[in-house]
């Protein structure tokens, strides 16, 4: 399996980090985002027992961002910070502002030193602060990520955190191992170009007919100056949840699909893997980087940038995920689709027991 080679290269990215207190910072991480979120609903007045409409109306939580609150309620139950009765949610104990502000400078002590990408604990704690004005919708996660239209800030939580530098690494790899005469990338969802500025350079020499795509043409411009020296690369817009066909590709018209933090935002994950699978032609691959943990610290910082568009709140995925407010698929929820819908091998990094495991963003590639 082409992994092998993919997961030395993603070592070798992350050679000189402790992998091990990366581990501990993460859970701190999302310690410290259940303190802000008890934090918030208690001083909204939620101190007694209160039902979902009850929190709804106290937060005024924006109906599109309301599955964000459930996920939260779930949270603090299950780490005995709530509980639940008769749909009826308790706080088990205040959570005051020097709390969190003396958990928030601890975190800072331990991040300290740590090659994670110090933009990235910078972020947390600014998505932290606006919690109640994010639920709300009065101030939007991008303005917070992408302030000024400076991308520093979205490098490190896209690109130079060590996660990410290990799944783009890996990610460089295989797809260099992939290459051919006359080879056809697609990479879909590429944003702030994170992945793409370590896939590119592993492919120069190869020169491929290279399309860099998003849903929003927000990135576009940007990435086409970022990217300016590699004039082999096309830009264009793609749709995960639309007709690939409508889009003006056909079947086996590329040889890998490159995707990074986007398969998540798939309506149905098993009918756009199978999309995917009927694009990429006999002996490629699709290669993707996804997470699948839903970890607390995310639910007060990315997840508002995963909510569904105002215009329609209650939109859901149509997969195994309707109805559970959750977002991402398990590490074997994805290899089993990929398995399921026409993938011939099916393998991701890290591989078990990894101190990155805990993290939960995997590398996954399946050949075709």
């Amino acid at each position: 399996m082409i992994t092998g080679n993919g997961h030395a290269a993603g070592e070798r990215a992350v050679a000189d980090a402790d992998l091990d207190g990366l581990a501990a910072l993460v859970d701190r991480l999302d310690a410290v985002a259940l303190l802000a979120i008890v934090f918030t609903l208690g001083r909204h007045g939620l101190t007694g027992a209160h039902d979902l409409d009850e929190v709804y109306a106290a937060t005024k939580a924006a109906p599109r961002h309301r599955r964000i609150v459930r996920r939260w309620l779930r949270a603090l139950v299950a780490r005995d910070l709530a509980t639940v009765e008769d749909g009826r949610y308790r706080l088990l104990r205040p959570v005051g502002a020097a709390e969190v502000e003396r958990a928030r400078a601890e975190l800072d002590a331990a991040a300290h030193g740590l090659e994670h990408g110090s933009g990235l604990a910078r972020f947390f704690q600014l998505s932290v602060s606006y919690l109640p004005e994010l639920l709300r919708d009065e101030i939007s996660l991008q303005a917070l990520l992408f302030a000024d239209a400076d991308l520093d800030v979205a490098d490190d939580v896209y690109q130079r955190n060590v996660a990410s530098r290990y799944a783009n690494a890996a990610a460089a790899e295989v797809v260099a191992s992939l290459a051919r005469p006359a080879l056809r990338v697609l990479e879909i969802g590429a944003g702030v170009g994170g992945t793409s500025a370590v896939v590119l350079p592993a492919l120069a020499a190869h020169r491929p007919d290279y399309l860099f795509t998003d849903v929003s043409r927000f990135f576009l411009s940007s990435a086409k100056e970022r990217f300016a020296a590699y004039d082999w690369v096309r830009y264009g817009l793609f749709d995960v949840n639309g007709d690939f066909a409508a889009q003006g590709h056909v079947p086996e018209s590329f040889d890998v699909v490159l995707a990074a933090n986007v398969l998540h935002n798939a309506r149905h994950a098993g009918e756009v893997l199978a999309g995917l699978r009927k694009l990429i032609a006999p002996g490629g691959a699709l290669v993707f980087v996804d997470t699948t943990v839903e970890h607390h610290q995310l639910m007060t910082s990315m997840q508002f940038l995963m909510s569904p568009p105002a215009t329609d709140p209650d939109a859901d995925f149509t997969d195994f995920r309707r109805g559970t407010d959750r977002i991402f698929p398990t590490r074997e929820e994805w290899l089993d689709s990929l398995r399921a819908n026409g993938f011939r091998t099916a393998g991701c990094l890290p591989p078990p027991g990894h101190p990155l495991g805990r993290i939960g963003q995997y590398l996954f590639v399946g050949r075709v």
